[in-house]
């Protein structure tokens, strides 16, 4: 069966990556319509995380924002696969980190920074770019597939423009072997943790949410600088990224404070502009005891 899916996966990486952007989202429209209408995929995970974030939206409001769910979803989905095929100046011309200046105050410094982007807008570039327009290591972690072949494929690619990619389950190996190397981790935070055990419970969109703990373990006990990485679709195909701070100084907050301040971060950014998240996760899968 691994095989197979990766045949069809090498299909889709060769047609896509023959498309031209315009032609590519035409295909991802279509998709989009297959995906929605067709399929139904997760589509009462969708329905049901707006309703619960916005309980006072009417029918109308939440059919919308499930379209925009969608469009967005396929539009990475496609992105995603256009990425195999990238050049390196069209990564960064699609992918620009706006103000890379902000990082200049900690450059001179030994201390390394964790980066915090969301799952929000085009997060699969995010491997790509921040190597070819900062100038620091990257090391970004993600979570291995249980499919082999198409694993390793990912990991080439994510890290030909140089970022180091590692599993969650090293994390701490990584945290340990870039010590003091001028380094950026990236650390996507807005997943649901696997179980509850060192979950950190915050007010997210209205309701008790679990985050990760990673972000804030590794912040307080490195006492490493936090960024939060704010991705916006500028128009079909163009993202703008924008680093601001959360903490300057970890070991000073409370525990807690952190994942509260990104939360509020990411809520913020999500209210903005609903439809460019990632709806089709099963965010609130946990329960608060």
């Amino acid at each position: 069966m691994n095989v197979v899916l990766t045949a069809l996966a090498y299909f889709f990486i060769l047609l896509i990556g023959i498309l031209p952007f315009w032609l590519l989202y035409t295909f991802s429209d279509f998709a989009r319509f297959l995906l929605k209408d067709v399929f139904g995929y997760r589509k009462n995970v969708i329905v049901s995380n707006l309703k619960r974030c916005f309980p006072n939206a009417g029918e109308d409001e939440i059919k919308k924002l499930t379209k925009d769910a969608y469009k967005n979803l396929m539009d990475v989905l496609v992105e995603g696969f256009k990425a195999f095929t990238m050049s390196r100046s069209e990564i960064v011309k699609r992918h620009k980190i706006l103000n890379p200046e902000f990082l200049n105050p900690y450059k001179n410094s030994s201390k390394n920074i964790i980066a915090t982007p969301c799952h929000y807008g085009n997060w699969e570039w995010g491997a790509l770019s921040p190597a070819l327009q900062l100038d620091y290591k990257i090391a970004a972690f993600y979570t291995p597939l249980s499919n082999p072949y198409m694993d390793r494929r990912i990991r080439k690619n994510r890290s030909r423009t140089g970022t180091m990619l590692a599993s969650t389950r090293q994390t701490s190996q990584i945290f340990e072997a870039l010590d003091n190397s001028r380094a950026i981790f990236i650390m996507a935070a807005d997943q649901s943790p696997s179980k509850s055990t060192n979950a950190i419970w915050v007010d997210f969109l209205g309701q008790p949410t679990a985050f990760l703990h990673g972000v804030e373990k590794y912040a307080r006990q490195k006492d490493l600088p936090v960024v939060f990485v704010d991705i916006q679709r500028v128009k079909r195909g163009y993202y703008t990224l924008e680093l601001s701070l959360i903490t300057k100084n970890p070991t000073e907050t409370k525990p807690g404070e952190i994942t509260a301040a990104y939360a509020k971060r990411l809520e913020d950014v999500i209210l903005k502009n609903p439809g460019n998240w990632l709806w089709s996760h099963r965010r609130w899968k946990l329960k608060k005891d």
